[in-house]
């Protein structure tokens, strides 16, 4: 038997799914499908798993590490609160995907809100061009914000799983390089 935090919806939620609901329409429909599809956890495996492998060939170890384990574990952390708070999706009338999990946080949110962000930093590390262009380090969470609206546009999250997934997300990533910084000064001397 687990112990839950079950909560109802707030008030947003039941306004913001009505509103989006019924203003669903084609492109945007088919947009959010395509939009959602980069915070699946086939893609984001996927593009994890290639970019670590690459991180490795080419010797980038801490990073390749960074990237892993933040990623698996930020995974592990999110089912977990999945099933502690074992909130409800939004009616299945409401939905354009069938999805059978619960539904806070979103997982969708707060994954690519970990896996982007964390590419973000590898980048930021690795490539002396994205430190001298460091706006482009906007689109990863651009990117999660993009993904978290099509999860309540398609009816499957309430409006408060998503911002709490992002929150999560980015908490998760913020103690990830701390973390990962920690290690690499303990090691290496003070940094500069």
């Amino acid at each position: 038997m687990t112990a839950t935090l079950a909560f109802d919806r707030l008030r947003i939620d039941d306004d913001v799914t009505n509103w989006m609901v019924e203003g669903r329409s084609q492109p945007w429909i088919g947009v959010s499908h395509v939009v959602t599809f980069f915070g699946n956890s086939l893609t984001m495996t996927f593009i994890c798993t290639a970019v670590v492998v690459w991180l490795m060939i080419r010797r980038h170890v801490d990073e390749a590490v960074l990237l892993a384990v933040g990623s698996l574990v930020g995974a592990a952390v999110m089912v977990t609160f999945k099933h502690v708070v074992a909130r409800t999706r939004p009616p299945v009338t409401d939905r354009l995907l069938h999805i059978e999990s619960y539904s806070f946080p979103s997982g969708h949110a707060m994954m690519s809100m970990v896996v982007y962000c964390l590419l973000a930093v590898v980048a930021y590390r690795l490539s002396p061009w994205v430190r001298g262009h460091r706006w482009v380090l906007l689109a990863a969470p651009a990117l999660s914000f993009a993904i978290g609206v099509t999860r309540v546009y398609l009816g499957v999250h309430w409006t408060t799983d998503v911002l709490a997934g992002w929150a999560c997300g980015a908490l998760w990533v913020l103690l990830c390089v701390w973390a990962s910084t920690r290690v690499t000064v303990r090691r290496n001397g003070p940094i500069g």
